[in-house]
């Protein structure tokens, strides 16, 4: 049996591609290892992919033995910080099952230099869920997460070209880039930066009734600009939002759109341990190293 656990914005999840369960990343705080046998039995547990912030301390799929500093260069950064998937990453490395760290995608990543332009652009669970994605529309998609934030991903002849992280450009619900009202606050001493990414979503800028046609709009520019780079590879939606914005999508960008609910990360990065503990030496061009 193997697990996914994708550290999400709100909740962890965690899948065998079959068999799922998800708690908030505040009930994350008291959990267990053991916790994992409403999934299977801890005995039976081949291996576990695991994510953790922004996964910008390694740029390979690594055995979480040889990870330091839990695969992050800093806990300071763009996000919200709770401890819930510290919690969750300490109690697998301790446990002593068998279990890989996945990468995000940074400055050491291989993916097109000409990203590299941004230090940061995906963190880890979006590996997931290209992976699945991957796994059923083949090798060149171009995936759209859209729920708090907004990334967008790249993937050409099987191996990930780039993305866009979600501080540079489409909003989520909750977090966006920073604009010039946001720079001023900071500027002023009234925000930190980190709290205004957090409150540079639509449901802080915009009124109700524009924010889904907002992130729609957003959402569908982000993956025509990465059709720039593949114009023949099919689009894909994932995330809580993918539902609510996928028909305007798809009528922006002329072109069907397939749609991947809340779990599509914790089933990829299952995917993943299995593929990795039966063997592979590459995840979408990302190295294995074990």
């Amino acid at each position: 049996m193997f697990i996914g656990i994708d550290h999400g914005t709100t909740a962890m999840r965690f899948s065998t591609g079959k068999e799922e369960f998800k708690i908030s990343r505040e009930e994350a705080r008291d959990f267990s290892v053991d916790d994992l046998a409403r999934l299977a039995p801890l005995d039976e547990i081949e291996g576990i992919a695991v994510c953790y912030s922004m996964g910008d301390g390694i740029s390979a799929v690594t055995d979480i033995g040889n990870v330091k500093n839990r695969g992050i260069i800093s806990r300071e950064g763009a996000g919200k910080h709770i401890g819930g998937g510290t919690r969750v990453y300490d109690e697998i490395k301790e446990s002593g099952l068998p279990a890989v760290v996945v990468p995000g995608l940074h400055r050491a990543s291989p993916t097109d230099p000409r990203f590299k332009a941004y230090s940061h652009q995906a963190s880890p669970e979006k590996i997931g869920i290209l992976y699945e994605v991957v796994h059923d529309l083949e090798n060149d998609v171009v995936v759209c997460d859209a729920s708090s934030n907004t990334v967008t991903l790249l993937v050409t002849n099987g191996r990930i070209t780039g993305a866009f992280d979600a501080c540079i450009f489409a909003p989520g619900t909750r977090h966006g880039a920073l604009d010039v009202d946001a720079i001023r606050r900071i500027d002023r001493g009234e925000s930190s930066a980190n709290d205004a990414f957090l409150r540079a979503g639509v449901n802080y800028t915009v009124p109700p009734d524009l924010r889904t046609e907002t992130m729609a709009m957003f959402a569908a520019m982000e993956c025509a600009a990465m059709l720039l780079l593949n114009p023949g590879a099919k689009v894909a939606l994932a995330g809580t939002m993918a539902p609510a914005i996928a028909p305007r999508v798809g009528e922006l960008l002329s072109c069907n759109v397939t749609v991947y609910d809340e779990w599509c990360a914790s089933r990829g990065l299952a995917r993943i341990a299995r593929d990795v503990f039966l063997g592979a030496t590459a995840i979408l061009g990302l190295a294995v190293e074990r």
